[in-house]
């Protein structure tokens, strides 16, 4: 009997194999905000580029293998995929420039704040969250307004930076939920690239209105974005994708705050950019508010 309850209590084969790609997920996008801000490319552009190439780099997987299931998509499942990949594309038309605005620290903790504004979203469609989940985001909130604060006391500029950041993760929030409805019957890379396809075209607008240069970058520039594409984009976002069907919006939108610690961390050891003394507690409210969401999603799964 002990045994067959403690079987029972490990997680099923298929739950540990998407945590494991989570966890890969996670260390890939962790490299985004550092890469980003010693890369010598205006921030559109690299937003464009790394979506451009791992378009280029998913085309002959898509066109053949699930060339089927890419040109039998349904009209609901388009729409849902190319609405996910408008929110991408406005998820780093928003945020890349916040980092050359603000801190790595500060900018990637406001843009994960992603599960806040998913449960909100869940809210509003009739999901009843928890009293945990509440209390966990009223104290990620209270985070952020320390944070905010901090930044106002050094410059206005911080404090813009941090509202882009902001809004990158209300984008993100959106992508995240319609993404999950979408791989509920189409796959990742169909999924993927419909997304990064309708993302690219975008921000190439994007970048043609506003004058940003998308060429005559050095060699050590195209290396950084072909090194940014491979791990944030295709190892981070894809896999992102490949997990949210089985792990649901919830558990992968708060998992993506382990990317806070992680950034910040690299953008110290490289680039040396050490945030103020006083938004470390700030950061540490964030990620205690989030923990709490967490916590509470394992309380209903056991309940």
């Amino acid at each position: 009997m002990p045994k067959a309850n403690e079987a029972a209590s490990r997680p099923h084969p298929t739950v540990r194999t998407d945590l494991l790609l989570l966890a890969v997920a996670i260390s890939g996008i962790s490299l985004s905000a550092p890469l980003i801000a010693a890369t010598a490319a205006p921030a559109l552009a690299i937003a464009f580029w790394r979506n451009a190439m791992a378009v280029g780099a998913l085309s002959p997987l898509a066109l053949t293998r699930h060339r089927a299931e890419l040109f039998s998509l349904s009209r609901r499942n388009l729409l849902l995929a190319v609405a996910a990949g408008a929110l991408l594309a406005v998820h780093f038309g928003v945020w890349l420039p916040s980092l050359q605005m603000t801190s790595v620290a500060s900018s990637t903790a406001l843009v994960t704040t992603t599960p806040i504004w998913t449960t909100l979203l869940m809210r509003l469609r009739g999901h009843r969250p928890p009293a945990l989940v509440w209390a966990g985001t009223a104290l990620a909130f209270l985070g952020v307004v320390i944070l905010t604060g901090v930044d106002l006391s050094l410059s206005s500029r911080a404090l813009a930076g941090d509202a882009l950041a902001l809004s990158g993760g209300m984008a993100a929030a959106g992508y995240v939920l319609l993404g999950a409805e979408v791989r509920r019957t189409v796959g990742t890379v169909t999924y993927s690239y419909v997304c990064y396809g309708t993302t690219t075209v975008l921000l190439l607008a994007t970048c043609l209105v506003s004058g940003a240069s998308l060429g005559g970058y050095s060699g050590g520039t195209w290396l950084k974005l072909a090194v940014l594409t491979v791990t944030a984009q295709l190892l981070g976002h894809s896999l992102i994708n490949r997990v949210v069907k089985g792990l649901g919006p919830s558990v992968t939108s708060t998992a993506i705050l382990l990317e806070t610690p992680g950034a910040a961390l690299i953008a110290a050891l490289w680039l040396g950019q050490t945030p103020p003394v006083a938004s470390y507690p700030a950061l540490a409210v964030i990620m205690a508010g989030l923990g709490l969401v967490i916590m509470a999603d394992r309380v209903a799964k056991k309940g």
